[in-house]
C-alpha cells in the first residue's frame, strides 16, 4: 500500500486556526469579555473623560482611544487565550490532542493564528470608533505607518506568547478568568491607558515599565497622535528603540516560559 503523506505542521495549524476562531465566535460570553469589552469600555470612558493632554493640545480620548487599542490586543492574546487553553487542559482536550498525530506545534500555530485575527479585527473595530467619536487619525506617513505595525505585531506576538505560558498557573478552568483578569486589570492602570502615564507617580511609573503593555501602548501613540504629546512623554521621547528591546526582552521570557511550563495534562492526571 502505498502511504499517505501528512500535511505539513503549518497547513494543519493554518486549519486549526479557522476552527479556532469559529469555536471562539460560538461562544457569546467570551466574545462579549474579549472582543466587547474594549469597545464598552471606549465607549462609557470616551464620553466620561475630556480635556486636554497638558498644553500638548492633543484631546485625552484620543490618548485613551490609542491604549484601549493596545489593551484591546493583550485582551485577545493574553487573557483570551490563557483562559482558553487552561480549559481545555481542564476539560481533557489537550490530553486527547496530545494523543493524535497532530504535530505538537499545529496546536500553538492555530492559537496564534486566532489571536492574531482576533487583535487585527479588535484594533479595526477600535480605531474606526475612536475616529469616528474622538477624532482619532490614522497614521500621516509611511515611518509612522511601519511604526503601527511592527509594534503591533510585536505586541501581538509577546502576549500570545506570555498566554500560552500564563494558562499553566490557574488551577482549573473555573478560575481561571478571574486569575488572568486580575493582572490585566492592574496593568491597565499602571501602563497609561486609563491615564496619562506621565501623571502617574514615580514608583507606579517604575513598575508599569516593567511590563509590555506600557511599550506597546506608547509605541501605538507615537503612530497615531502627534509629537506635540512628546511634552506629556516622561522622557519626552517615543523611546522606539527601548521598546523594541523591552517587548523583544518579553517575547523571549515567554517563549522560555512557554517551552518550560506548558503542560498538556491536568495537575492531577
Amino acid at each position: 500500500m502505498t502511504a499517505v503523506a501528512m500535511p505539513s505542521a503549518a497547513r494543519i495549524g493554518l486549519s486549526r486556526g479557522g476552527l479556532e476562531l469559529r469555536t471562539f465566535l460560538q461562544e457569546p460570553q467570551a466574545v462579549v469579555f474579549t472582543v466587547a469589552m474594549p469597545v464598552i469600555l471606549l465607549l462609557i470612558f470616551g464620553t466620561i473623560f475630556k480635556g486636554e493632554v497638558g498644553s500638548t493640545g492633543v484631546d485625552f480620548r484620543q490618548y485613551f482611544a490609542a491604549g484601549i487599542i493596545a489593551s484591546g490586543i493583550m485582551s485577545t492574546t493574553f487573557v483570551s487565550l490563557g483562559v482558553a487553553i487552561t480549559q481545555e487542559r481542564d476539560d481533557g482536550t489537550l490530553k486527547r490532542l496530545y494523543g493524535t498525530p497532530m504535530p505538537r506545534s499545529s496546536y500553538f500555530i492555530g492559537k496564534a493564528i486566532a489571536a492574531l485575527v482576533l487583535s487585527l479585527l479588535e484594533t479595526v473595530v477600535l480605531f474606526v470608533l475612536g475616529h469616528l467619536l474622538f477624532g482619532l487619525e490614522a497614521p500621516k506617513t509611511p515611518e509612522r505607518w511601519l511604526t503601527f505595525a511592527w509594534v503591533f505585531v510585536a505586541g501581538v506576538t509577546v502576549c500570545t506568547l506570555l498566554g500560552i505560558a500564563v494558562s499553566s498557573v490557574p488551577r482549573s478552568g473555573r478560575s481561571a478568568a478571574a486569575v488572568l483578569n486580575v493582572p490585566y486589570l492592574v496593568l491597565q492602570f499602571i501602563s497609561g491607558v486609563y491615564f496619562t502615564f506621565g501623571a502617574l507617580p514615580s514608583g507606579v511609573q517604575q513598575a508599569g515599565a516593567l511590563f509590555p503593555l506600557k511599550w506597546i501602548s506608547q509605541g501605538l501613540r507615537s503612530a497615531l497622535l502627534p509629537d506635540t504629546l512628546l511634552a506629556a512623554e516622561p522622557a519626552h521621547s517615543w523611546e522606539h528603540g527601548r521598546t523594541g528591546l523591552v517587548l523583544a526582552a518579553w517575547g523571549v521570557a515567554g517563549l522560555v516560559l512557554c517551552l518550560t511550563t506548558f503542560r498538556w495534562k491536568r495537575r492531577d492526571g
